[in-house]
C-alpha cells in the first residue's frame, strides 16, 4: 500500500508517528500546503525510516492533487485536512483511481427557511450523491473514519453485531476532563471545525419521522464518563454520527452530543453574536490596504495551535456510544468507549490526547484495508465493515476499549 496523506498539522503528524511503528504500507507521502510542516513531520520520524517523504500541495486544488497521487503511485489519498477541503480531495482521489478515506465529512448547509426544524443539505450528502459512480468503478471512499465519526461508529456495528437483538437508541457521548495550564480557553482540537459543528443545527434521526434538526446546544443531560472523568454535561451538536449510523444499522433513535462545558458554551455563542464565526470574508483594513479575511480564520489565528498544547494539557479525554435496547428479551443499555490520557500520549508518541485519538483509527483502518480483513465498494461509513477486527487491531496498537454496562 502506499499513500498520500494530505494535512501535516497535529492530526496528521501523529497519523505519520502511529504508522511509523507498523509495517503494512511500502510508502507515505506527505503532503502540505506549508511544505516545511510536511518536512518536520517526516524529519521528526528520525533517519532510519525511509518510507516517509514530504511535498507541498494545496488540497484546494484538485488538479494538482490528482498528479501527485499518479506521480508517486499512490494507491490511497487519507484526508487529515479540515472539512472544507473534502470535496476536492475526494474527487481527485477518483480521478486518480485511488482509495479514499476521510475523518470529517463534505459541510452542510442549513434549511433556507426552517433550519433548526428541517435539514438542508447534510453533513456527507455531496459524497453519497458521488456513491453510483464508485461503486460502479469498484472504488471505496471510506468516510467519516476518524475517532468521532469513526470509532463511535464501529462501536454502533459492534453493539448491533454481538450485544443486542433490538436498539432503542444510539448516543454518542463524547467527554473529556482536559485542561490546560496557563489559558483560560483553549480548544484541544480545530477551533474551525469546533464552531462548525457546535453552532449549526444538530441533527437527530428518528426512524419514524427520520432526520431532523433542533436548537444548538438542545437537550443538556449530565453524563457519567469512564476512567475517572466523571460526569459532564453534554448537548446536542451536528456531527457525522447521525447522519452513518441509520444508514447501516437499525436504532429508533440516533444521537450525538458533545461535553462542552458551560463556558465553552457560552464563549460559543459570543462568537456567533459578534459574526465571528462566518466564514464568508469581510473587508478590513491593514498597512497594505484593504485586505479580505474570514472572521472565523482570525479567531483560529488568535487561539493557540491545538497540536503544540500537549505539554501543557492535564486530564483525559473519552469517546464512546452509548446504546440502549433489548438481548434475549432482556432491557440492557451500555457504553462503549475509549479513553486516552494526555500523559500516556505525550510520553509515548509525543502528540496531545485529543489529535493521537482522532489519529489512530484511521491508520487502524488503512492496516485493515491494506490485510484485506476490510473491503468493499462505493461510499461507504465504518458501519458498513465489520466491527471485531478494527476493535481487536485497535487494542493490539495498545489502545484498549472498553465496555460498562449502565
Amino acid at each position: 500500500m502506499r499513500v498520500l496523506l494530505v494535512g501535516a498539522g497535529g492530526v496528521g503528524t501523529a497519523v505519520t508517528r502511529i504508522a511509523a511503528r507498523r509495517p503494512f504500507f511500502e510508502a507515505m507521502v506527505v503532503a502540505d500546503y506549508d511544505l516545511a510542516r510536511a518536512e518536520a513531520a517526516v524529519a521528526a520520524l528520525g533517519d532510519g525510516e525511509t518510507r516517509f517523504l514530504a511535498e507541498r500541495v494545496d488540497a484546494n486544488d484538485e488538479a494538482a492533487v490528482t498528479e501527485l497521487l499518479r506521480r508517486h503511485a499512490c494507491d490511497v489519498l487519507l484526508n487529515a485536512t479540515d472539512p472544507r477541503f473534502v470535496l476536492p480531495l475526494f474527487r481527485a482521489a477518483r480521478a486518480a483511481d485511488a482509495t479514499y478515506l476521510d475523518m470529517a465529512m463534505s459541510l452542510s448547509h442549513p434549511h433556507p427557511e426552517r433550519p433548526y426544524e428541517e435539514c438542508g443539505e447534510k453533513l456527507g450528502d455531496a459524497q453519497f450523491a458521488q456513491a453510483q459512480e464508485w461503486e460502479k468503478a469498484g472504488a471505496l471512499a471510506l468516510v467519516g473514519m476518524g475517532v468521532e465519526p469513526g470509532l463511535s461508529d464501529v462501536f454502533a456495528r459492534y453493539a448491533a453485531d454481538e450485544l443486542f437483538d433490538e436498539i432503542e437508541e444510539i448516543g454518542v457521548r463524547d467527554g473529556a476532563n482536559l485542561t490546560v495550564d496557563g489559558y483560560d480557553f483553549a480548544p484541544s482540537f480545530s477551533i474551525w471545525t469546533t464552531i462548525e459543528e457546535c453552532l449549526n443545527p444538530p441533527v437527530v434521526y428518528e426512524s419514524d419521522r427520520g432526520w431532523y434538526t433542533t436548537e444548538p446546544f438542545s437537550e443538556p443531560e449530565v453524563f457519567d464518563f469512564p476512567e475517572g472523568i466523571g460526569p459532564v454535561e453534554c448537548v446536542n451538536v451536528e456531527h457525522e454520527e447521525v447522519l452513518l449510523v441509520p444508514r447501516w444499522v437499525d436504532a429508533k433513535r440516533v444521537t450525538f452530543k458533545y461535553g462542552l462545558g458551560e463556558e465553552f458554551i457560552e464563549t460559543l455563542k459570543t462568537l456567533h453574536l459578534l459574526g465571528l464565526d462566518r466564514t464568508d470574508p469581510v473587508t478590513v483594513p491593514s498597512a497594505a490596504g484593504p485586505v479580505a479575511v474570514s472572521p472565523r480564520d482570525v479567531v483560529a489565528a488568535c487561539l493557540p495551535d491545538p497540536a503544540t498544547l500537549g505539554d501543557r494539557m492535564r486530564g483525559k479525554t473519552c469517546a464512546g456510544t452509548w446504546v440502549r435496547g433489548t438481548k434475549d428479551g432482556r432491557p440492557r443499555e451500555v457504553y462503549l468507549y475509549h479513553v486516552v490520557d494526555n500523559q500516556w500520549s505525550m510520553a509515548e508518541y509525543g502528540s496531545q490526547a485529543v489529535v493521537w485519538q482522532t489519529a489512530v483509527n484511521p491508520v487502524v483502518a488503512l492496516e485493515l484495508l491494506a490485510t484485506g480483513a476490510w473491503s468493499g465498494t462505493g461510499v461507504l461509513g465504518p458501519e458498513a465493515f465489520p466491527a471485531r477486527p478494527y476493535l481487536d487491531l485497535l487494542t493490539a496498537y495498545g489502545s484498549p476499549w472498553g465496555i460498562r454496562e449502565q
